[in-house]
């Protein structure tokens, strides 16, 4: 049973947000209470636990096809060089 606290604290948070956040969740990226708050919205609305089903999915199915592929290493440098290159464009253009 939930008290009046808890409802009202359902009823603040905009189905967007939890469906935003739900990647979070996922990715293991929030706190515990975030985390209690989103789960406990989940099983109170249905529209927001059916899009977080498919999130889950789609998530794992990226996992299954993309898990541990890694960009090949001239690739990771040259975007490295290209970060840094813009960074340092970036910081002379702030000077």
């Amino acid at each position: 049973m939930t008290s009046d606290a808890e409802n009202s604290e359902f009823e603040k948070l905009d189905c967007s947000a939890v469906i935003a956040d739900v990647w979070l969740m996922l990715d293991n990226e929030c706190d515990e209470g975030t985390k209690h708050r989103l789960k406990r919205h989940l099983d109170e609305c249905g529209s927001c636990l059916a899009a977080y089903g498919i999130e889950e999915k789609v998530k794992s199915l990226i996992g299954r096809k993309c898990g541990g592929e890694q960009a090949p290493a001239g690739l990771r440098e040259r975007l490295s060089i290209e970060i840094r290159r813009t960074v340092l464009i970036k910081q002379s253009e702030i000077d």
